[in-house]
C-alpha cells in the first residue's frame, strides 16, 4: 500500500530570485558574446538560459486546503500540504488534490428494507481526503469510488433495519435516526478507508416506501395509530371510571351493589370511550326500573 509522506520543498522566492538573476546573467553573456564576436560566450549564454527555464518549472504554489503530490518518473516521492509558493526538481509531476471537506447526496435507491419491504432511501455524506498517496495511487478515481461506495454502504444500512419499529426497543429507520446515522458512518468507514478519505458526517437525507406499497403502508400505520389511541382512551376511562366508584363510596353519597355498579361502569365507559357526544337520558322514577 502507499503511504502519504511528506516532502521537504525549498522555499520558491528564494530559488525565483536566483533564477531572474541567472537569467539575466545569461542574456548578458549571450549579448556580450554576439557584439564580441565570441561564439563560445554566446554558447554558454544559451545553455544558461535554457537550464534556469528549465529550473522555472520547478516552481509551485500550493493553495490553503490544496496538496500537490510530487512524483518523478512514475517514482512516488511526496506530497506538500503546507500552503506557500515552493520549489523542487523541475522533473516531478505535480499533481494537486483537494484537501477541503466535501459532500454530494445519493441518488434514491430503491431498496428492501430488513423486513423485505421495498423502500425509498437517500443520503448526504460529508468528506474529506486526509490520505493523498492512497486517494491518488490505491483507487482509480476517488471521487467516484466515494460515489459508488455511499451508495453500497447506504444498500447495506437499509437492509438491516425495518422502516418502522413494532416496539420501543426495535431500531428503524424513521425512528432511531442518530442510531442509523452512526450506523451508516460506519459502514462508510470501512468501505473507504483504502481510498484515504474520511467521512465528516452521513445522515439519511431521503426515506420513504416505494410508491407501489406506500397506500398500503399508510393504511397499515392508520390502523396503528388507530388502536393506540383506543387503547390509551380506554385505559383513562378506566380510571376514570375506578376513581368516580371511590369518590362515591367514600363520600358515601349513595350505595351501589355489584350488578348497578357493573351498570354504572358500562354506562361510563360508553359515554367516556364514543366518538360521538353522548345523548342524556332523565330516569323520572326509580333508580331499579
Amino acid at each position: 500500500m502507499f503511504r502519504e509522506n511528506q516532502y521537504n520543498a525549498s522555499s520558491g522566492l528564494p530559488a525565483l530570485l536566483f533564477f531572474i538573476v541567472l537569467m539575466a546573467g545569461a542574456v548578458a553573456l549571450l549579448i556580450k558574446g554576439g557584439s564580441s564576436a565570441q561564439p563560445a560566450m554566446a554558447i554558454a549564454g544559451v545553455l544558461v538560459l535554457l537550464i534556469a527555464g528549465i529550473a522555472l518549472g520547478g516552481l509551485f504554489i500550493v493553495n490553503p486546503g490544496d496538496a500537490k503530490a510530487l512524483i518523478l518518473f512514475g517514482d512516488y516521492k511526496g506530497t506538500v500540504k503546507m500552503a506557500g509558493f515552493w520549489f523542487a526538481n523541475p522533473f516531478l509531476t505535480k499533481k494537486r488534490i483537494s484537501l477541503r471537506v466535501r459532500n454530494f447526496e445519493t441518488s434514491k435507491l430503491k431498496v428492501n428494507d430488513h423486513r423485505a419491504n421495498p423502500i425509498e432511501i437517500g443520503a448526504i455524506v460529508v468528506w474529506k481526503v486526509v490520505e493523498t498517496a492512497e486517494a491518488l495511487f490505491e483507487v482509480d478515481d476517488y471521487e467516484k469510488y466515494v460515489a459508488v461506495q455511499s451508495e453500497s454502504a447506504v444498500r447495506a444500512v437499509a437492509t438491516s433495519y425495518p422502516y418502522d419499529s413494532h416496539s420501543e426497543s426495535e431500531v428503524s429507520l424513521s425512528t432511531h435516526m442518530t442510531e442509523v446515522s452512526k450506523a451508516l458512518q460506519v459502514a462508510l468507514a470501512e468501505r473507504l478507508a483504502r481510498a484515504g478519505v474520511e467521512i465528516v458526517e452521513a445522515r439519511i437525507s431521503h426515506l420513504a416506501y416505494a410508491p407501489e406499497i406506500a397506500q398500503a403502508m399508510l393504511r397499515r400505520q392508520q390502523a396503528t395509530a388507530i388502536v393506540a389511541a383506543r387503547f390509551k382512551i380506554v385505559e383513562g376511562a378506566v380510571g376514570m371510571v375506578e376513581n368516580a366508584l371511590e369518590l362515591l363510596s367514600h363520600k358515601k353519597i349513595v350505595t351501589l351493589d355489584e350488578e348497578r355498579k357493573a351498570q354504572m361502569v358500562s354506562n361510563l365507559l360508553v359515554v367516556l370511550c364514543s366518538e360521538r357526544d353522548a345523548s342524556p337520558v332523565v330516569n323520572a322514577g326509580s333508580i331499579h326500573q
